[in-house]
């Protein structure tokens, strides 16, 4: 059996944990919005018409905020057309997904329901096709008090206090080809300076999150992030990073390795923020919001250009496996580690479409197996991320080079240190030797584990409770040392916890 080892000191820390983190992804895209969170005629719809099955399974997720609407969606979109009476809202052409979007869901609708789910929102605004105008009279309908045009049409359509968006997205994707509005590095990074200029004037505590490259892989790549931010820097307070990953053919070695391309992802980023800083002569530090991010099986999507134009048809509705829900525990990881720099991040998305929840129309909804590590990381995963001496065995990868089979994180929230393991490995068990004995106070704690024999096994809505985490077993601490066992091929959470 193969040895792995791990050291921990709670003086040695990376940062304290940003809740916003584990933050999710509302768009409005095939059945996220429309027969997702969103079903009017269901058995579980409140009087709003939002389903509270649903919104049952967001709060036990745990996601402190949401982005919305959009991702590619928000090109195109014009936010006027969700507010004031349904019967009165238009049928628009969708663009970004050939759909027939309805407006039965705006702008009043989901800060409303954001908030009943105990979600802060992240809003984006479309600099594709508008820009400064569109973005400062919608900070304005969503935070002004009263006494303007647009404060009391807020009023008027039923909020009388002011939403207070904190969170807001300079557009979506710009670098990308296939986006609607499609812009320069230079020519998105002069807009965006301009729409911030105008914001701020609006609402000076907004904090603004800038376009980054939409992946690593792009063309413009660290070019487009240098040019965007020498003419931001000053105004924003994030950049974005958005990626995706998936199992190439029976390449599934790479695929557990996934997060070793996140890291470096990440801290490529922040080495390009540094040198802007360090070029601009600026002081703050621009942080990231990982703002999309999770297991898409993009190989199997036909494009947007071979769809039907349908109302809320069934797009990318990925069913995730046990080596998913690995990965995207793995992933979790990754962005803990990189906790000083990495404020936000927004699993994307967050019902039906590549998402931890599925329901179907008129039926039930369920948890997928990605659900089990995002919930239990975002619920133990808050307080001070300590550094982590993680010795372990090697292995070969046809992506990634040479990689740990192994891969951990530990959390400290003052009254248990928890640690987020990998096993790599899809064959062995990996015995995890914990060395303690800077953290006198650890007595002993317990180990849950997402394994399963058949790591293709999902949850469906006739077998829901397929893939579940299950308790491995006590955990001991004698003389500052404690060992675990993570199965083949695993998520774990050991927690330990102080006197």
């Amino acid at each position: 059996m193969q040895r792995a080892a791990l050291s921990l000191d709670p003086r040695v820390t990376v940062a304290e944990v940003d809740p916003r983190l584990f933050g999710s992804f509302v768009e409005h895209m095939g059945r996220c919005v429309y027969t997702g969170i969103y079903e009017p005629g269901h058995p579980a719809a409140d009087d709003a018409g939002f389903r509270r099955d649903v919104a049952g399974l967001v709060r036990e997720l745990g996601v402190p905020i949401l982005r919305y609407p959009g991702g590619n969606f928000v090109s195109g979109y014009t936010w006027e057309d969700g507010i004031g009476p349904r019967s009165s809202r238009p049928r628009r052409l969708d663009l970004a997904w050939r759909s027939i979007e309805t407006n039965q869901v705006g702008v009043d609708d989901f800060l409303r329901w954001a908030r009943e789910v105990g979600s802060e929102p992240m809003m984006a605004v479309n600099l594709g096709t508008r820009g400064v105008d569109a973005a400062r009279n919608l900070l304005e309908y969503c935070n002004h008090p009263s006494g303007t045009a647009w404060s009391d049409r807020r009023r008027a359509n039923g909020s009388a206090d002011p939403y207070g968006v904190r969170v807001w997205c300079l557009g979506n994707e710009m670098d990308g080809p296939w986006q609607i509005g499609h812009k320069t590095a230079t020519e998105y990074g002069r807009l965006a300076a301009e729409t911030t200029k105008a914001m701020r004037r609006v609402d000076p505590t907004v904090e603004l999150a800038a376009c980054g490259s939409s992946n690593r892989r792009m063309p413009t790549f660290g070019a487009w992030e240098a040019e965007v931010l020498t003419q931001t820097y000053a105004q924003v307070d994030y950049i974005s990073l958005h990626t995706y990953y998936e199992q190439f053919g029976d390449d599934r070695d790479s695929f557990l390795a996934s997060a070793v391309d996140l890291d470096r992802f990440i801290e490529a980023v922040v080495a390009t923020c540094d040198h802007v800083r360090a070029v601009g002569g600026h002081t703050k530090r621009i942080n990231l919001a990982v703002d999309e991010w999770n297991v898409w099986y993009q190989s199997r999507f036909p494009g947007e250009d071979n769809l039907d134009w349908a109302e809320a048809p069934r797009l990318i509705e990925d069913t995730y496996s046990v080596a998913d829900a690995v990965v995207v525990g793995n992933l979790l990881i990754s962005l803990l580690r990189h906790a000083d720099r990495v404020k936000i991040g927004c699993l994307a998305q967050l019902v039906n479409v590549i998402a931890p929840i599925r329901c179907e129309p008129g039926g039930p909804a369920w948890r997928q197996t990605i659900f089990h590590p995002f919930a239990l990381t975002s619920r133990h995963g808050r307080g001070t991320v300590l550094h982590t001496d993680l010795q372990a065995p090697a292995y070969e990868t046809t992506l990634y080079g040479t990689v740990p089979v192994a891969d951990a994180v530990a959390v400290h929230d003052g009254s248990a240190i928890t640690v987020f393991a990998v096993n790599r490995d899809q064959r062995q068990d990996l015995v995890l030797d914990l060395d303690l004995r800077a953290c006198p106070d650890l007595v002993a704690g317990s180990h849950v584990a997402l394994a399963d024999a058949d790591p293709d096994a999902v949850n469906t809505a006739d077998a829901p409770d397929r893939v579940v985490p299950h308790e491995v077993g006590a955990v001991t601490v004698e003389d500052g040392r404690s060992r675990v066992t993570l199965p083949a091929l695993s998520w774990n959470m050991i927690r330990l916890l102080t006197r």
